[in-house]
């Protein structure tokens, strides 16, 4: 056996028996030894790190690839703060169209502007065209005229503004994305993450939902795994609506599944169906995050996707059906539905391997937290929500509950596993600014929310290593640097235990490798050996 050496570095293997290694052996993708046991294997090849620290490759455990890199070749109204200069880009890509055509724009957001666009400003700068413009939190749009005229009737909207299901329904009026489209696009963004020292990633909703492309998506997913192109490893959730009524076995008690009855741990190492998503409310950023109590200033307390009973049964089908679910619940009044069905679901059919999630976890009361502990749920939520975001989240939950926000210590503290995400392209992907913001809880403008919920970094990082594994049922094979398992790593420039938290964000990635092979040397062949 002849294997590739890695050495003169730090390995911080985020293995608890042995933390920490100086040298680390591959063969065939795998890690195969550390330190005396690799300096004695032969080897093809030895690599030099140059004293650089080394960790288990992130994983992202709820991202939008797709989306991502459909957002990044679509026009943008970003950074613009003023509604002349908005409706001036949407002319300039109409302009670009033939009349009649349908105009994409993203970058949408109505904090930037004091308040949200209406049908009547888009009907002047489209000319014609069908405009569909795209808000960053993807729970919401604004379209124009003709764009309504096409909608069912009952399609709630206020001037052109759509929320959720209504956001949906505008969507079904298009043609789905091509596989080829999609599947450039995921690629795309798959090589943006490798950048930002990501080997992994859960894809938060496929073929259905609020953030569906095409029926066929996974389609798109496999032609990049057929090809070899598919650069890093995904785990694919299914949108909740792609269950269906099925005549299964009486005695099966399955009363919804997928097609075939495939469920969550189907696949390989490189493209596996992971949990189901199935969204109970909206976000934050559009305001429809579901609350117990309204937003500051506001009379809205959010809203639910559909009818709570509705919501709920689609949750407890799916626990019947053997699924992993994760449940996309921001505010706490979504999160309560969520507890209170998921309980209902394990006294149905107990599960306690389920390994059930809660999707963002954005607003968590305290009398919330030993519920998750107890029905053994992982909170998968995104730092940068609040790095980015935090100043306005904070202002429109009030001095009150902000310390609530996308919590950290508090899920520690009652053994909830916390794994770390970023919701990519809501904001920023790149987990080291993710786990800096854990670390230091302070948003880009310097203000600290909830300072109780810090958590030391080497926590922050099991969020995007070990926990991470644990929430996609991957701990087998990926989280730590330990023999057997995926030779995925990140390499960076620096110790993130060691500088300063505030330049945690900063440290470089000098090198992604997955499976063995350094990212950017030679194709990107899924499943080929190192």
């Amino acid at each position: 056996m002849l294997c590739t050496r890695l050495t003169n570095a730090q390995f911080l293997t985020m293995d608890r028996d042995r933390p920490v290694a100086r040298d680390l052996g591959v063969w065939r993708g795998r890690i195969v030894a550390l330190d005396e046991e690799a300096r004695a294997l032969p080897a093809r090849e030895v690599v030099d790190l140059d004293g650089a620290t080394v960790l288990p490759g992130f994983i992202d455990s709820h991202v939008h690839l797709a989306w991502a890199g459909l957002k990044a070749s679509t026009p943008s109204v970003a950074p613009c703060t003023r509604v002349d200069d908005v409706l001036a880009v949407v002319a300039e890509a109409a302009a670009r169209k033939p009349p009649g055509a349908w105009v994409d724009l993203g970058g949408y957001d109505q904090r930037a502007l004091g308040r949200h666009l209406t049908a009547a400003e888009l009907d002047r700068a489209g000319a014609g065209r069908k405009v569909f413009l795209m808000h960053d939190s993807g729970h919401a749009c604004v379209v124009n005229g003709p764009v309504l005229e096409q909608l069912p009737d009952g399609v709630p909207h206020r001037d052109g503004f759509l929320a959720e299901s209504a956001m949906a329904a505008a969507r079904r009026l298009r043609l789905p994305y091509s596989q080829e489209e999609l599947a450039d696009a995921v690629e795309r963004a798959a090589r943006l993450c490798l950048a930002e020292g990501v080997t992994a990633c859960a894809e938060a909703g496929v073929g259905g939902g609020l953030l569906g492309h095409s029926p066929v998506e996974i389609g798109a997913y496999q032609l990049l795994r057929d090809r070899g192109w598919l650069p890093l490893r995904v785990q694919l959730m299914a949108a909740g609506d792609t269950l269906r009524p099925r005549a299964a076995h009486a005695d099966d008690g399955i009363p919804r599944a997928m097609d075939l009855g495939l469920r969550t741990g189907f696949g390989d190492d490189w493209l596996s169906l992971g949990a189901l998503k199935i969204y109970t409310d909206g976000g934050m950023m559009a305001r429809t995050a579901a609350l117990t109590a309204p937003y500051e200033g506001l009379e809205t307390t959010g809203e639910l996707q559909d009818d709570p009973e509705r919501l709920a049964d689609l949750i407890v089908d799916g626990h019947l059906a053997g699924w992993q679910l994760a449940v996309h619940a921001i505010g706490d009044r979504a999160a309560d539905l969520a507890l209170d069905a998921l309980e209902r679901a394990q006294r149905l059919r107990p599960r306690p391997e389920a390994r059930h999630r809660i999707e963002h976890a954005g607003l968590i009361r305290p009398d919330q937290l030993p519920r998750f502990a107890r029905l053994g749920l992982s909170a998968v939520v995104q730092p940068n929500f609040l790095r980015y975001f935090g100043d306005d989240y904070a202002d429109i939950m009030g001095e009150g509950r902000a310390p609530w926000l996308y919590r950290g210590r508090g899920f520690l503290d009652h053994g909830v596993t916390l794994v770390g995400s970023s919701d990519r392209p809501v904001t920023d992907g790149a987990p080291l600014r993710a786990v800096q913001f854990l670390a230091e809880r302070a948003s880009v403008s310097g203000r600290v929310i909830g300072p109780e919920e810090s958590v030391p970094v080497e926590e922050a990082l099991r969020a995007y290593t070990v926990a991470g594994a644990y929430a996609c049922r991957w701990e087998a094979s990926a989280g730590s640097l330990t023999p057997g398992k995926r030779a995925d790593l990140a390499v960076l420039g620096d110790d993130p235990r060691r500088v300063d938290p505030g330049r945690i964000g900063d440290i470089e990635v000098v090198a992604t490798y997955v499976d063995g092979r350094r990212a950017g040397e030679g194709p990107a062949a899924a499943g080929s050996a190192a």
